[in-house]
This record gives structure tokens, sequence and C-alpha cells, in this order.
């Protein structure tokens, strides 16, 4: 029985992003989450005496270049090294344009597969194949590389790819399922998205996902693959995040006062924090459902996001970044002077000029901040229209809760 580790996208040192961060504890706590992730997975490897660590690419995250990034790293290797374990490297789009890769001496028991591809033999009748990106692109398949699998062995293939395209990632290294599947591996490692799923059985198609989520678009605990090699490939998860990110809804439905909901945010707070896979998390939270008292709590949602933030740190987990309010009323729409005047703020959005006016406010906002950040922030046209739209909304509701919420 022959067991190995499968993980991918470490983007190490790469910072958390998220407005909770603010909060100085959870800061402290949280800016190495990226090397506690690598300590975990070698602290697995360790414990389950795995006879390799496979790496499928984004080991390190872009350009950044630090000493202390590679010092860290070496320490982790040596770690396996010590005990007999290899690790098997490959290059992906990040890595490709990281200099540390190319300066950096890994220890002896390391294999870096170079752009050509190769294979190398793990033990009798388990051989390992890998292709690495030359450069940050690959616009083209890389399947062509791999050598051919060796017969009547068990044949493991790393490939960084987005396969046909995932949401997020742009397309590297481009090829289908079944191309992998006509390949003829056994097991194909794959990284680049950052999402774990296993796209098929036989043979093993598994994309691991990162083993530690960076913002609230990578939600949940992350984790890494072990593979345990007898008669069959038989694989499990197991987990590495510090912090895990969280979308959490609650339907305040049933809440008709104050302490009702205030009741149902720490109770959903609490047991969140009971359930947690991994040490903490940064909670999104939607408040839903359809209530008479949406519009006074729509008026009083500073105090209901402070309240919500605090029960979240009462937890010592939990930290929250977002409240979304999106409630709906249970009154029966009429002819009052506040719904007239929704009415004429609806109107008012949905004219050109108004629309107009919006996003030369946004643009000059935008040019206080740097050409990155402001491109990270908005990155086309719809971005901008969207944002917009979603602020012209947020806008009136707040009017109109000013208004509505001054009666039960």
């Amino acid at each position: 029985m022959i067991r190995i580790l499968h993980t991918a996208d470490v983007h190490l040192d790469s910072p958390l992003r998220s407005l909770a961060l603010r909060d100085p504890e959870l800061r402290d706590r949280v800016r190495t989450s990226s090397r506690t992730a690598l300590t975990r997975i070698v602290d697995t490897a360790l414990a389950e005496e795995v006879a390799a660590l496979l790496i499928a690419g984004d080991l390190f995250d872009g350009a950044e270049r630090s000493a202390r990034t590679a010092a860290f790293l070496t320490l982790q290797l040596e770690r396996l090294r010590e005990r007999g374990i290899r690790v098997f490297y490959i290059k992906g789009n990040h890595d490709a344009e990281n200099p540390l890769t190319g300066e950096l001496s890994f220890p002896d028991n390391v294999h870096v597969f170079d752009g050509r591809g190769g294979k190398v033999q793990l033990a009798e009748g388990v051989w390992i194949h890998g292709v690495s990106f030359s450069n940050r692109h690959a616009p083209e398949s890389l399947l062509p590389r791999f050598p051919a699998p060796v017969e009547g062995a068990v044949n493991i293939a790393l490939l960084h790819t987005s396969l046909t395209g995932a949401e997020g990632h742009d397309p590297y290294a481009p090829c289908t399922v079944g191309d992998l599947t006509a390949a003829g591996f056994d097991y194909w490692a794959l990284g680049h998205v950052h999402r774990r799923q296993v796209h098929s059985k036989a043979p093993w198609i598994v994309m691991p996902g990162t083993p530690q989520g960076r913002d609230i678009g990578e939600p949940g605990p992350k984790s890494a693959t072990l593979l345990t090699i007898d008669k069959a490939i038989e694989i499990e998860e197991v987990p590495t995040s510090a912090v895990e990110f969280l979308h959490l809804q609650m339907d305040a439905t049933d809440t008709d006062n104050d302490d009702a909901l205030r009741d149902m945010l720490r109770r959903t707070l609490r047991d969140t924090a009971r359930n947690l896979v991994s040490e903490s998390a940064v909670i999104r939270l939607q408040l839903t459902g359809r209530t008479r008292r949406r519009w006074q709590v729509l008026r009083d949602q500073d105090v209901w996001k402070e309240a919500a933030a605090q029960y979240a740190r009462e937890t010592g987990t939990l930290w929250l970044e977002k409240v979304v309010f999106d409630l709906s009323d249970t009154a029966e729409p009429g002819h009052s002077a506040t719904d007239e005047l929704a009415g004429i703020m609806k109107t008012i959005r949905e004219e050109p000029g108004f629309s107009e006016t919006c996003r030369a406010e946004i643009e000059g906002i935008l040019q206080e901040l740097a050409p990155q950040r402001r491109a990270e922030l908005l990155p086309d046209e719809a971005a901008m229209d969207q944002l917009a739209r979603r602020l012209a909304e947020a806008g009136a509701d707040r009017i109109l809760a000013r208004m509505k919420g001054a009666t039960p």
C-alpha cells in the first residue's frame, strides 16, 4: 500500500482579502494563513507516512519576491526530506512569473518537472508524470508533452489547467475531461481552479482546490487530497485551511421585534462557530425573509451591522465581513406618499442622464486609487454599470427606510 498527498494553488504568502481584516486581532491571526495551510499539509504527509507530496502548480504567488518565503518553504521541504518523503512539483502560471522558482535551490527530495515533460519512478509499479509551465501563459494544451503511461504500472500525472474554462479563471493549458480520460493515466493530479472538484473516478481526475481561501469568492473549508494505492486508488479529503470564508443566510421572517432578531442573530452565529471546520471564519451574512419590520431594520441597519459584528466576535472564531439586507415587506403596495416617492425614484434611476451622473461620481472617486486597484474593483463597463445601479438602489432604500421606518 502506498499513500500520496496531492495539493495545488498554495499561493504561499499571498495575503487574504477582506474588509474584516481591518480588525487587528483577525489580521494578526490569519496573516500567515497560507503558511499554516502548507504546514498542515506537511504535518499530514508525516502523520500518514506518505511516499510523496504532489504540488500541481502555483506554489508561489505571482511576482512577489521574499527571502522569508523561500526560507519557510525550504524548512517545510526539509521536514519531508528527513522522513524520506519525495516531492513532485510542476510550475503553474504564477510560479512561471515568480523569480524565486528560478533562484531557489530545493532540497534533493524535490523533483521539479520542466516544460518539456517527463516521468519519474516513485516505487515499484508507480510512476509520476508532469509538465511545467515554461512561462505565464499556456494558450495551448500541454497533453502532447506528456510521455506515454508505463504499461502494467500505476501512472499519476500532474497538470496545471483550467480544463475547458472556469469562472474567474483565464484559459490555461486547455483540455477536456475526455482528453484526460483518453490519455491512459490512472490519476490526474490537477491544479489551477481554486474550488475542489472530482471530475472523474475512472480514471481519477481531481482538482483539489486551494488549501487556503483568500477572499469571500473562495468560500468554505479548504483541503488537500490523500490517495491510497492498494489494489485500486481511493481518495479522501484532509482539512488544511486556517480560516474559511462563509456565506451565511438567516431568515428573519419570524422575528417580530428587536429582541427576537437579536436572539436569532446570536444563536445563528454561535451555531456556525460550533460547526466550523477551520479555526476561524470570515462571514458574509445575508438577512432574508418577509417581515413587516423591513423598513425599521433598514432604517437602523448600521446598528444591526454593529450588533452582528459584536455577536460574531463573542464566539472567538468568527468575524463579520458584511451584512446584506435582502428583506421584503409583508404590506401590500399602496398609494401613500412614500409609495409615490418610491415610484418617482425608480423612474429617475432608469433615466440615462441619472446613470451618467452616477458613473461620473464613481469615476471621480476611483481616480484617488492606484490603477491596479481600480482595475480589480471595476474591470469593465458592465461592472461600472452594475455598481452605479446597486448604489442608486441602496440610496433609495435608505431614504424610504427613514420615512417608512418612522412608524411600526
